[in-house]
């Protein structure tokens, strides 16, 4: 399949706020040092403890989505989010119906 896809990574962090923001800014910063991809993270507006990971226009998927997952073992994000991480990847409409 072609054209950018984009990782949106969702998980409840079960650890302090401020030593979870310290990690996932870490992974962030890692993942971009990796890939050249800048991530960005939100959290849930009624529920501050669902946060969301998103790398956009990522142009190889599978090369990504392997980095993305050992720099996740490397910073041990499972200590933030309890170990549960749910990744999904979308592309744009378009490029999914023309079965790119």
């Amino acid at each position: 399949m072609s054209g950018a896809t984009h990782f949106y990574v969702w998980y409840t962090v079960t650890a302090e706020r401020e030593p979870a923001m310290r990690v996932v800014a870490d992974l962030i910063a890692a993942v971009e040092d990796d890939t050249g991809v800048a991530g960005r993270v939100l959290a849930r507006r009624d529920d501050a403890s669902t946060w969301m990971e998103i790398y956009e226009n990522v142009g190889d998927a599978a090369a990504f989505e392997r980095t993305l997952a050992t720099l996740v073992r490397r910073h041990d994000v499972a200590r933030v989010s309890g170990g549960l991480r749910h990744v999904e990847r979308f592309a744009a409409l378009a490029d999914i119906l023309r079965g790119d």
